[in-house]
């Protein structure tokens, strides 16, 4: 059974949250921005931010006092959340290749001819 958070963890919890809400968004957006800039470092400060993210998952589930089953999803929450961006990021170069956009291969396309009669 869940147990209310104690007063005394409130403040722990909410800094917690807000570290998970940002934490995630600075992997995300260095994951992306690492993999369209082609920028390796970027991608090391993706795993940092990933590494805040974890460690205030885990402090917020142990504030909010989170056991058992609950301990164990936040556990594969964490799991997908870190192979989610690299799925994501296969589907969309397989699905729209790595070169170019479409724009440039739009441009590529002959305008048609019109034939009148």
């Amino acid at each position: 059974m869940l147990q209310p958070v104690e007063m005394q963890d409130f403040f722990i919890v909410f800094f917690s949250s807000a570290m998970v809400i940002m934490a995630g968004a600075l992997y995300a957006l260095l994951f992306a921005w690492s993999r369209l800039q082609t920028k390796p470092l970027l991608m090391i400060f993706a795993y940092i931010s990933y590494a805040a993210l974890f460690v205030s998952v885990l402090v917020l589930a142990s504030a909010a006092h989170l056991q058992g089953f609950w301990w164990w999803l936040v556990i594969i929450m964490l799991l997908g959340y870190f192979l989610a961006p690299h799925g994501i990021w296969k589907l969309c170069t397989g699905t729209h290749g790595q070169h170019g956009t479409d724009a440039d291969r739009h441009s590529e396309i002959e305008e048609p001819v019109n034939i009148k009669s």
